[in-house]
C-alpha cells in the first residue's frame, strides 16, 4: 500500500496510524530506502555555519568553523550526541585539474580543517548544488577516469541545472545529462574529492522539482540519485540532505536516495528582521510538518524542519518559551536538530535542552509525531516504544490560553502515567482528559503510558466536490483525494469564491470533531464558518497540491442540518478534498476567536495585502493618518460582560503606533516597534467587553501617524494557574518614576522553579490622549525559585508622561509563570491608578 494513501485507511484512529505506519514501512523494497551506507538510522544532530552567516557575512572561514568545533566540544553537548559541523554555502574558490569544485588555498586548508573536526571527536559537513559550474563547462576538463570532458556531459543548448541557476551561460551550475556517458563518472569524481578530505556529510541545494520551482526543465532528481550511487561507491559512511522546500509529488525519489530533506523554506530571516529568525518562522514548521507526518523513518528518510535557532540568546529572534516549543516541534518531528548562531556564546536554555536525554530521546525515538488536533492550539502524538507515546501540546496564540486532550481523541482509555519531559517529573495518573494554561507561543510535552484503548467512531464525510461552489471555486482531478477530485480557486474574496457545505447533519448539537482534507504548497490557509457564525481560520502549508493532508479541529453544531462555508477573504486558500464531523458531540469548543483583519470593515485607504507569515495569509495596511482610515469589526462576540484578553497581532519595521476603540469608546494607544512588515507580532492588553456583539475600531488618528500592519486580533478569557497567583501589592514614587511592585504567591505542594514574569503590560484607559506610560523593564524577569506557600516580590519601574492626569485609569496586563511555563498566571484589570 503506497505510502500517500495510508491516511484513508487510518484517518479515524491515529493511534493505530502510528503503528500501522511502521509495518508499512517495514515492507518496502529495498530499493526505496533512504540510508546511503546505513548512517540515517537517526536523525543527525549538530551545528551549521549557514544562520551566523546570514548576520555576518565574514563569519565563514576556516579558524571560526574551528572555533565552533571547540566550543561544541566544550558544551557539554557532544556527550548527548551533538557530533557534526557543516560548511554550508561559500567555501568554494576555484576547480582542479578535473573541473571539480576546491576552496580558494589562500583562505581554507580543508583537510586540515576536517582533521580538527575529527580530532574533537564529530563529523564533517559540507556544502554543494546540483549540475556543473560554468567556470567548469568553459574550461572544457577531463572527467576523471574517462576519456571524456565536461562539455561532454551537459545539455545541449546548455540549461539551468538547480532553482539557483540563471539562464546560460551562467556563473551558477548548468544541466547535467545523465543520459550521456560521464555524466555519472563526473559526480562520482566531485564526491570522492570530498571523501578525500574526510568529510561525513553532504548537503545538496537548490534541488528541484522544490525550491520555488516546478520547472520539470531543471528536475534533480537524476542529480540526486547520482550522488546517493557515488557515496556508495566511496564506501565512505556519508550523510545525504537535500534541500529545499522539496516538492512532495517526488517523495519517492527523495526517500530512495536522501537520508532527508528538507521539507520548507529557509528559517532564518536572512536581512528581512533583525534577528536570526522570529516566530512566525517557527509556527510555519507546525502547519508544514503535518503534510509530511506519514513519510519520515530510518528506512525512508528523514523530514528536515532547517537550523534550530535556539542558542544563540537574543539574537536568535526568540524568547525561551518560543524557543521551548521550536525545540518540541522539531523533536516530535525526527526532524535532524542541528544548531545556529554562535557556539562560543551558547545560552544557558540551549546548554540545559541539550543536555536532557528525555527531550533528545523524543528527537531519536524513529516515530514521528502525528498531529491529532489542529488549529491554534495543536496536539500532537508520537509513539515512545515500550507502550508509551509522546503528547505535544501548542498554544500558537499571542495570548495564554488553556489547552486540552481528552485520552479518547488519541485512543486511550486514560492515562496510567503522565510524565513532563522538559521538567523531568511525574505528574500521576490521569482519567479522562489534561488540561494546562499555556503561555503565548507556549507548550508543553508529556510521555503517556495509556491504560485501556478507546474506539473512535467513523465519522460523516461530505465531499468538497458535491458541496455549492460559488465564484470562481473549481472542481479539479486529484488521483490521491478522496473521491478522486477537489476543489480548487477558493478565496481571494471576502464573499465569493467559497465551498458551501449546507447538509451537515447533527443528531444532538454539541462541539464536534472536523476533518479537513486539505492540499497546499506553501503557506495557505482556509477561513470557514459554521451557521454564519464569527469565521475561524485554519492556517496550512504544505509539500503538494496533489497530495491532500488531514487536519482536525473542533466545530459548534446544532441540532440537525448545519451549513459550514469556505473560503479565504484576503487572498486564495488551500485546495479542499472534504471534510469529515466525527466524535460524540463532547468536545470541547475553543474559548478565544480570531478575527483576520483582510475580513473586517476597511475605510478609507485601508487596503489588503499579501503576507505568507501572517494569520489567513493577508494583512491590512496602509491605514491611519486620520480615524477615516480605520480596521473595523463590528461582531465582536463574547456570552458574557467581562475583561478579556485581546491580542492585537500586526507587523511593523521601525515605531509606530496603533491605536484601540471599543464600542465606540476613547482610544487606547500601543506604541510598537519591529523590523519587518513580513512576520506578525502579538501585543496583548485587557479589554472590558460587553455581553452579546462589540465593535472593535483600530486606527491611527494622527494626521502624519500611519499605523502598523493588522494581521488578525483574537479574543479570550484571562486564565490562571491554580498554583501561581499574582497581584499589583504596592506603588512608590522613586524621583520621576514609579514603582509598581508585582508580588507572586506559590499555593502549590511543589516549589515553583524557574519563576518569572514574561510580560508586563501598562496603557492608559479613558480618553487621557496625553498620556504615555512607558515599562522600564525588560522581559522576561527572572524571580527564581518560589517555595511552597512563599512569596517574591518584582518592583517595575514605570516611566508615566507629564500629561497623565491623577484620575488617568491604566490597563494593566501581567504574564507570569514558572517549571519552564508548566504553570502559569495573568493580572489583567481596567482600572489600576497610578
Amino acid at each position: 500500500m503506497p505510502i500517500a494513501n495510508c491516511r484513508f485507511n487510518l484517518r479515524l484512529n491515529l493511534v493505530r496510524c502510528c503503528v500501522l505506519s511502521a509495518a508499512v514501512l517495514a515492507i518496502l523494497p529495498k530499493a526505496a530506502q533512504g540510508q546511503v551506507n546505513g548512517v540515517g538510522q537517526k536523525p543527525y544532530l549538530g551545528w551549521s555555519t549557514f544562520s551566523q552567516q546570514t548576520v555576518d557575512g565574514s563569519f565563514l572561514t576556516q579558524a571560526n568553523v574551528q572555533a565552533q568545533s571547540d566550543a561544541l566540544k566544550s558544551s557539554g553537548l557532544q556527550e548527548h550526541g551533538f557530533t557534526y559541523i557543516n560548511v554550508d554555502s561559500g567555501w568554494q574558490g576555484t576547480f582542479d585539474g578535473n573541473g571539480r569544485p576546491t576552496p580558494n588555498a589562500s583562505q581554507w586548508d580543508m583537510k586540515a580543517l576536517v582533521d580538527h573536526i575529527h580530532a574533537n571527536g564529530q563529523k564533517a559537513g559540507i556544502y554543494w548544488i546540483p549540475g556543473i559550474e560554468q567556470p567548469a563547462v568553459d574550461g572544457n576538463y577531463p572527467v576523471l577516469g574517462t576519456a571524456l570532458h565536461t562539455q561532454d556531459i551537459v545539455v545541449t543548448p546548455l540549461a539551468r541545472g538547480n532553482a539557483f541557476g540563471g539562464t546560460p551561460p551562467n556563473p551558477y551550475h548548468d544541466k547535467l545529462d545523465f543520459t550521456k556517458p560521464g555524466a555519472q563518472e563526473y559526480i562520482n569524481s566531485v564526491v570522492a574529492l570530498f571523501a578525500s578530505w574526510g568529510i561525513d556529510f553532504i548537503k545538496l541545494d537548490a534541488v528541484t522539482p522544490g525550491s520555488y520551482s516546478n520547472d520539470l526543465s531543471i528536475d534533480n532528481r537524476a542529480d540526486v540519485a547520482a550522488y546517493s550511487k557515488a557515496i556508495t561507491l566511496t564506501g565512505r559512511p556519508m550523510w545525504f540532505t537535500i534541500s529545499w522546500q522539496l516538492d512532495k509529488d517526488y517523495l519517492s525519489t527523495w526517500q530512495q536516495f536522501a537520508n532527508a530533506r528538507r521539507i520548507d523554506d529557509d528559517v532564518e530571516c536572512e536581512g528581512r528582521c533583525s534577528t536570526l529568525t522570529n516566530w512566525a518562522r517557527i509556527a510555519l514548521r507546525e502547519y508544514d510538518s503535518v503534510g509530511w507526518e506519514h513519510d519520515a523513518g530510518a528506512q525512508v528518510g528523514w523530514n528536515d524542519l532547517d537550523t534550530l535557532d535556539v542558542g544563540d540568546g537574543d539574537r536568535d529572534g526568540l524568547s525561551d518559551v518560543e524557543k521551548q516549543t521550536a525545540t518540541t516541534i522539531w523533536a516530535m518531528a525526527n526532524s535532524p536538530i542541528y544548531l545556529g548562531g554562535d557556539l562560543t556564546k551558547l545560552d544557558s536554555f540551549a546548554k540545559a535542552a541539550f543536555t536532557n536525554d528525555e527531550l533528545i530521546a523524543v528527537d531519536q525515538s524513529g516515530h514521528p509525531g502525528v498531529q491529532v488536533t489542529g488549529g491554534a492550539q495543536p496536539v500532537w502524538i508520537a509513539d515512545a516504544g515500550r507502550g508509551s507515546y509522546y503528547v505535544a501540546l501548542y498554544n500558537l496564540n499571542g495570548m495564554p490560553g488553556a489547552v486540552t486532550v481528552r485520552w479518547s481523541d488519541l485512543g486511550f482509555g486514560g492515562a496510567a502515567r503522565v510524565r513532563d519531559v522538559w521538567n523531568r517529573i511525574d505528574l500521576g495518573a490521569s482519567t479522562a482528559s489534561f488540561t494546562t494554561t499555556l503561555l503565548g507561543h507556549g507548550s508543553r510535552l508529556l510521555k503517556v503510558t495509556p491504560f485501556d484503548k478507546a474506539v473512535v467512531a467513523a465519522g460523516q464525510s461530505y465531499e468538497a466536490e458535491a458541496a455549492m461552489l460559488t465564484g470562481n471555486a473549481t472542481i479539479s482531478t486529484c488521483a490521491a483525494c478522496s473521491g478522486g477530485s477537489k476543489v480548487s480557486y477558493l478565496g481571494a474574496s471576502p464573499s465569493t469564491n467559497d465551498v458551501v457545505f449546507n447538509n451537515v447533519f447533527a443528531e444532538s448539537a454539541g462541539t464536534y470533531r472536523m476533518e479537513v482534507d486539505a492540499a497546499a504548497q506553501g503557506p495557505r490557509a482556509l477561513v470557514y464558518a459554521v451557521n454564519g457564525s464569527s469565521p475561524a481560520t485554519l492556517n496550512l502549508s504544505g509539500g503538494s497540491f496533489n497530495l491532500p493532508q488531514v487536519t482536525s479541529v473542533p466545530v459548534v453544531l446544532r441540532k440537525g442540518l448545519n451549513t459550514i462555508t469556505f473560503g479565504n477573504p484576503g487572498t486564495y486558500g488551500a485546495d479542499l478534498d472534504r471534510i469529515v464531523i466525527g466524535g460524540d458531540g463532547k468536545e470541547l469548543a475553543p474559548q478565544f476567536t480570531t478575527y483576520e483583519a483582510e475580513a473586517a470593515q476597511l475605510t478609507g485607504t485601508a487596503s489588503v495585502g499579501g503576507c505568507s507569515f501572517c494569520s489567513g495569509g493577508a494583512y491590512v495596511g496602509n491605514f491611519g493618518a486620520g480615524t477615516q482610515n480605520s480596521v473595523v469589526f463590528p461582531h465582536v462576540h463574547v456570552a458574557q460582560a467581562g475583561t478579556y484578553q485581546l491580542e492585537v497581532d500586526y507587523t511593523t519595521s521601525g515605531p509606530r503606533s496603533l491605536y484601540v476603540g471599543l464600542n465606540g469608546g476613547p482610544l487606547t494607544e500601543l506604541d510598537l516597534d519591529g523590523s519587518t512588515f513580513d512576520s506578525p507580532v502579538p501585543v496583548v492588553l485587557p479589554v472590558v467587553l460587553a455581553a452579546g456583539d462589540n465593535t472593535v475600531t483600530i486606527t491611527n488618528p494622527n494626521p502624519q501617524g500611519y499605523a502598523p500592519g493588522l494581521d488578525s486580533i483574537t479574543v479570550g478569557p484571562v486564565v490562571n494557574a491554580s498554583d501561581l497567583h499574582g497581584v499589583v501589592t504596592h506603588q512608590a514614587k522613586l524621583g520621576g518614576l514609579s514603582l509598581w511592585q508585582l508580588t507572586l504567591t506559590n499555593d502549590g505542594v511543589g516549589p515553583a522553579s524557574k519563576a518569572e514574569v514574561n510580560t508586563f503590560t501598562v496603557v492608559p484607559t479613558g480618553g487621557d490622549a496625553q498620556c504615555k506610560a512607558s515599562v522600564l523593564m525588560l522581559t522576561p524577569s527572572v524571580l527564581g525559585l518560589i517555595a511552597p506557600g512563599g512569596k517574591r516580590s518584582l518592583e517595575i519601574p514605570i516611566l508615566f508622561s507629564s500629561g497623565c492626569r491623577a484620575d488617568t485609569s491604566f490597563a494593566v496586563h501581567a504574564v507570569f509563570s514558572a517549571n519552564n511555563g508548566a504553570d502559569v498566571g495573568m493580572v489583567a484589570s481596567s482600572g489600576e491608578k497610578r
